[in-house]
């Protein structure tokens, strides 16, 4: 999957193992957050295409933050992210030029994290992911069958050094000896400075179309992770939270399930140059709203 209509079409083919939600009948264009900003209490921001593409902050982005919580919003930013701790999180943000707490970053692998029970986790992690926020038992899968068959269970945190070779060799052994799999990065495929990155619910999506059964998702657009920002977010109903992101199928379509209003972000992320109309037609993933930049 190397295009937005490939990317696209999965999501679509995987759309049953996803929540389901319910839409606006059309969604109403607006020049930025700042036309919404009294009907709206909290803002959830997905990071990537919204925030920044790779390391370059996107154009007003920092400013619009602040512009936001001076006006007594709630801001948080909630991403897929999980290749790295949440310390390392809040320090991209800083590093980006945006004032963004600790606290006001929530992430899928928080979510998965919390999920773990005290067996002993085969992970699949990035070289320089120390693993030290993890409290159960980990074992780093290496490029031998047997580091796969010692798991009691896996965690994908990333794709950054996978490839079908691995991959077989974690179906093997899962069909051999089934045991969950916690996917703690729902994205099928990210957008990148050059082109578009397979990401661990990929993986996890061709585990379960192999009929594995216990593969758990989290991340946006699944549950956990929503729930985890709202618990962060004390006394504002659903409906006074509007999360703003630039992918149908996970940002949009995950806070839709949860009742909170929604702002396609279409500018710089999965769907940069190209028309969104056809898209949102096709799922029927209606935002509230949708907007270029933020």
């Amino acid at each position: 999957m190397t295009d937005v209509v490939s990317i696209f079409d999965r999501y679509q083919a995987v759309r049953p193992r996803l929540p389901q939600a319910r839409f606006e009948r059309a969604t109403t264009r607006i020049d930025s957050l700042l036309d919404i900003a009294d009907t709206v209490d909290a803002f959830v921001f997905d990071a990537f295409g919204v925030l920044n593409v790779g390391e370059t902050p996107i154009p007003g982005a920092a400013r619009r933050l602040d512009q936001l919580r001076d006006a007594g919003r709630a801001i948080r930013i909630l991403s897929n992210a999980a290749s790295y701790d949440h310390d390392r999180a809040a320090e991209k943000f800083r590093k980006l030029g945006m004032r963004v707490a600790h606290d006001e970053i929530i992430t899928s692998r928080d979510a998965a994290l919390l999920s773990l029970d005290d067996r002993l986790w085969g992970c699949v992690a990035a070289p320089s992911d120390a693993l030290t926020d993890i409290d159960s038992n980990t074992l780093r899968l290496d490029q031998t069958p047997e580091s796969y068959d010692r798991a009691e269970g896996i965690l994908f945190l990333s794709s950054e050094d996978w490839d079908d070779t691995r991959q077989g060799l974690l179906a093997a052994s899962l069909a051999a000896a089934p045991r969950p799999v916690v996917i703690a990065n729902a994205d099928i495929a990210a957008p990148r400075d050059h082109g578009f990155s397979l990401e661990p619910g990929h993986y996890g999506h061709l585990l379960a179309d192999r009929g594995l059964s216990d593969i758990r998702f989290f991340g946006k657009p699944f549950p956990e992770v929503f729930a985890l920002a709202e618990q962060s977010l004390p006394g504002i109903p659903p409906d006074r939270i509007a999360m703003c992101g630039d992918t149908l199928h996970t940002d949009i379509l995950g806070a839709a399930a949860r009742g909170w209003r929604t702002v396609f972000v279409e500018q710089d992320g999965m769907f940069s140059g190209v028309d969104t109309g056809p898209y949102r037609s096709a799922s029927e993933v209606m935002p509230t709203w949708r907007l270029s930049r933020i």
